[in-house]
């Protein structure tokens, strides 16, 4: 085999063709947009509750196939296309209870964000080692994406369908946008080793360089996670607790649960006497803390007397302090807050969730929404107000970081607890709104990820399920059903250090934007000094 040098901006050798028919040109050129399309849903099929984690390979394998070499406007367009394969069914579950339209919306201005990185993917895509600036175009996509508009939406980082994979142990080296690297470089350079092996093949020609950047980046990112492994450890470093993760269940589906506010409390209150009654008859370990769903208590215990009746019957049967997830309203302000209740104190300390849901908590541009439709201003009656503080609580001497569902999705929401001290972490939620859609799922792989990220067990107590209890490595070890009553208690450890991805936070996403301006820089540049050789020539 002979090994020839090659240049920035030179095609790749084709075979001798016929003249095509006018209906085999459509097909071409329909061909890379079906591919694009396909290939989004590909990557979709690889997320929860699938274990198909292995799929966003190829996925990206063929997205990156789709634009090598096309122009911007054909980037633009082919990764809309990749965006909607992608979002449409991954976000369906945002329509559930409020029909087509949110989701509809919602799909469509997140999937401008893959968009622009499918353009910008196309000016990178004849540098020497592309698989690496394209893939760091992808992590910079989604750290727009999670921050606008409206603080963002992070919901569907690459990340977050690795739960199950052998990249999962990245996440505590770089958190999640090194994971999603990883999996991204993983996929390009798959499509480019194969690239370059059919290049060889048809023409005899191969550019060692290039040859060893694709293989590279099909093989340092699954041995960068083995070596990751050591970095999330299950040892109790300071000791270990038994917690208790009651889901109570609520009534109904759907979004007119709230309208049972005092049965869902009734129900996570009668779910831990019953647990109380357990551990009194020896058939269940006793708790060192109690953890309750958000929206445990949607009636205020602090302006209602039989609330907070209610709630301090059920500390003082289980002997324990409970995080109850509760909707208060104090000084004008509507909160989402977790009341710590000590079962001889009462609320001793509160939490206020800090990264509140658009459209769902408040509502962005009320006016124009109303005028729109007005059913949706009429479900979001009053904004509620972000808290300013992380959560840690201190339970009978553990502390314990809060980070009140829609956070999970936030780098900076769970990091924030870690460092103020929390030796593990409680997700509670409130699913109940979505049904029995695949929203439980994803939300779950999230605080497994989050496990690893931080080295930290993760509990998940969710009003109607999927609740569980997490270790460090991300394992599940107890979870529960859909739609029923139960109570999960188990010990797990308690740990202080920090892994890498906690003591960098946002130094490694900043890192991988900056190399995506670098060579989308690069690209920029050699394209444009291509294009006025040909001008000139």
């Amino acid at each position: 085999m002979t090994v020839t040098a090659t240049t920035v901006g030179e095609s790749d050798p084709m075979p001798p063709q016929t003249a095509p028919t006018a209906r085999g040109r459509r097909l071409v050129r329909l061909l890379p947009a079906a591919a694009a399309a396909l290939s989004g849903l590909l990557l979709y099929v690889s997320f929860p509750p699938r274990t198909l984690w292995w799929l966003a390979l190829p996925a990206f394998a063929v997205f990156g196939w789709v634009l090598r070499g096309r122009s911007w406007k054909a980037g633009l367009g082919l990764g809309y296309l990749f965006g909607l394969g992608f979002l449409l069914p991954l976000l369906v579950w945002t329509g559930v209870e409020v029909g087509p339209g949110p989701w509809i919306a919602l799909v469509v201005i997140e999937a401008v964000f893959v968009a622009l990185v499918g353009a910008a993917i196309t000016a990178v895509s004849k540098l020497p080692g592309w698989p690496v600036w394209a893939a760091a175009l992808w992590i910079a996509g989604e750290a727009a994406r999670a921050r606008v508009p409206f603080s963002g939406f992070p919901w569907g980082k690459i990340a977050f369908g690795q739960a199950d994979g052998v990249f999962l142990p990245l996440a505590a080296l770089g958190g999640t946008p090194v994971l999603g690297f990883a999996v991204v470089l993983c996929g390009f350079g798959l499509y480019e080793t194969v690239r370059l092996a059919v290049r060889a093949r048809r023409a005899g020609t191969l550019h060692r360089a290039a040859a060893v950047v694709g293989v590279l980046s099909v093989a340092v990112p699954p041995a960068g996670a083995l070596g990751a492994r050591a970095l999330a450890g299950d040892e109790a470093e300071n000791g270990a607790t038994t917690v208790a993760v009651i889901q109570g269940n609520v009534p109904r589906l759907g979004l007119d649960f709230n309208s049972q506010r005092r049965a869902v409390l009734d129900y996570h209150a009668r779910e831990t006497e019953r647990l109380a009654a357990e551990v009194a008859a020896g058939r269940a370990e006793r708790p060192d803390v109690v953890l309750w769903p958000e929206n445990s208590s949607d009636i205020d215990p602090f302006v209602n007397p039989d609330a907070r009746a209610v709630i301090d019957r059920a500390a003082k049967a289980v002997g324990a302090p409970i995080s109850v997830g509760g909707v208060v309203a104090r000084d004008g302000r509507l909160l989402n807050e977790q009341i710590l209740w000590d079962p001889v104190k009462g609320p001793v300390d509160t939490y206020d969730k800090r990264q509140i849901q658009p459209f769902g908590e408040y509502l962005p541009l009320r006016p124009l929404v109303g005028a729109i439709n007005e059913n949706w201003t009429s479900m979001v009656r009053q904004d509620f107000s972000r808290g300013g503080e992380p959560g840690v609580f201190r339970m009978n001497g553990i502390e314990i970081g809060l980070v009140t569902c829609y956070e999970a999705a936030f780098d900076w929401a769970v990091r924030d607890t870690v460092t103020a001290g929390a030796q593990l972490i409680s997700v509670p939620s409130n699913n109940a709104t979505f049904g029995r859609s695949e929203m439980t799922y994803q939300q779950l792989a999230m605080s497994r990820v989050r496990a690893v990220e931080h080295s930290r067990a993760v509990t998940v107590p969710v009003t109607s399920g999927v609740s569980a209890v997490i270790m460090p490595d991300g394992e599940i070890t107890r979870r529960t059903g859909m739609f029923v009553a139960d109570s999960l208690v188990q010990e797990v450890p308690l740990r202080s250090s920090l892994t890498p991805a906690t003591r960098l936070g946002v130094l490694p996403e900043t890192a991988l934007v900056l190399v995506a301006a670098a060579g989308l820089g690069w690209g920029v540049g050699a394209g444009t000094r291509a294009r006025r050789r040909a001008g000139d020539a």
